[in-house]
């Protein structure tokens, strides 16, 4: 169990023009009706944002990690070599307890208090969330791109008057979806209202029951790229409903950064 939650952890955190007078009231905050757009506007939009990924990244996150069972609060040094390999240092009060890689086909890490690794793939996440994240995926996801976009996949906008959604099904397939109970996946891409980037990424597969959103609270340019400052996700499964928090500290893009990750040779596999 213990394997389990720490693989869980690492890999999410290795893992965020209005023209109209009328007005929609939540609690204490107006909605403004935004001005319609086309659909293939917006998914050039999402193509854009898709292509412009800086070749190096690092960040220090304070990360918060919240399930049915625990809550726990570290920091996470990440560093990411574009398409190649990401790495994360999981340390607390300052002390290192773990370390992993996640390249494109395997997941490693090392656990510094138990003196041990584990040596795996990233099917592992099949196992825990019901979804096939890749290496690119977990990228997309620390750099707030449009995850799991495919530009040869057609797109439909789904119509709300205060906000622009992107989906990868039309509004009546997903409710035949919802009703038959279909095994495939949903993606929604929610745009801030100045259409300039994605503020929210919903994932949705109603075979298995599994509900993921991300939330890019906000986000700020470095080097030219929208990158995240504060993340929300929210994972919804059969087994367990997980709370995730992530605040970007420190932020390098494009700059050196060197990929180091070791197996100390008295370290046993991890039970």
């Amino acid at each position: 169990m213990r394997q389990s939650i720490n693989t869980l952890i690492i890999l999410v955190c290795v893992c965020v023009g209005v023209t109209s007078c009328a007005k929609k009231i939540i609690g204490d905050t107006p909605l403004v009706k935004v001005e319609r757009k086309r659909t293939s506007d917006l998914v050039s939009i999402i193509d854009s944002l898709s292509k412009k990924t800086p070749n190096t990244f690092y960040s220090k996150i304070a990360t918060t990690y919240k399930d049915t069972n625990q809550e726990v609060s570290f920091k996470t040094s990440v560093r990411i070599i574009k398409d190649s390999a990401i790495t994360a240092m999981i340390t607390y009060a300052g002390i290192p307890l773990v370390n992993s890689i996640i390249t494109k086909d395997s997941l490693q890490f090392t656990n510094k208090k138990e003196r041990c690794y584990v040596k795996t793939n990233l099917k592992l996440l099949k196992q825990e969330f019901g979804v096939d994240f890749d290496l690119n995926n977990i990228q997309e996801l620390l750099l707030g791109n449009p995850l799991g976009y495919h530009p040869q996949q057609k797109y439909y906008q789904i119509h709300d008057p205060y906000t622009y959604i992107i989906s990868s099904h039309r509004k009546r397939e997903i409710k035949k979806m919802e009703r038959k109970n279909f095994d495939d996946f949903i993606l929604k891409y929610h745009f801030s209202n100045d259409s300039l980037g994605i503020k929210k990424i919903e994932i949705e597969n109603n075979k298995d029951s599994t509900f993921i959103v991300i939330n890019y609270k906000s986000k700020k340019y470095i080097e030219n790229y929208l990158v995240p400052q504060e993340v929300e996700i929210q994972i919804s499964t059969k087994k367990n409903t997980i709370f995730i928090t992530l605040h970007y500290e420190k932020i390098e893009v494009n700059q050196e950064q060197e990929i180091y990750f070791t197996i100390p040779e008295n370290y046993e596999a991890c039970n």
